[in-house]
């Protein structure tokens, strides 16, 4: 006897429209296009995943910069001068103390400054 798979190729559909609720024109009307669309949206979502890390770091590296150049350091210098000193600060954590404490980050420089 034969099995039909009407059923369960009708659920993949369903599941795949839901997935792809919010897209526009044929990448949400055709299962083609749709499913070309969510393996697509899938990808970059992974890749960007791990991009926004470096995208990150590099926004903390420009809010240092700026912070410690007022204070008449680059930013190389300064994270320099950070690790001979030994503060154990990542850049996280540097570029919120820059860009919400300002005083704070102002006795940080004066401190690697001193050593």
């Amino acid at each position: 006897m034969r099995i039909k798979r009407g059923v369960f190729a009708k659920k993949k559909k369903r599941a795949l429209r839901k997935s792809v609720k919010g897209y526009l024109s044929t990448r949400r009307g055709s299962i083609k296009r749709a499913k070309e669309a969510f393996l697509k949206a899938g990808a970059n979502a992974y890749r960007d995943r791990r991009k926004k890390k470096s995208v990150m770091r590099a926004l903390w590296q420009i809010r240092i910069n700026a912070a410690a150049r007022q204070h008449g350091l680059s930013y190389s210098k300064f994270m320099h001068l950070i690790k001979k000193a030994n503060v154990k600060l990542d850049r996280k954590i540097l570029a919120q103390l820059a860009a919400e404490y300002p005083a704070a980050f102002k006795n940080i420089v004066n401190k690697v400054k001193v050593k």
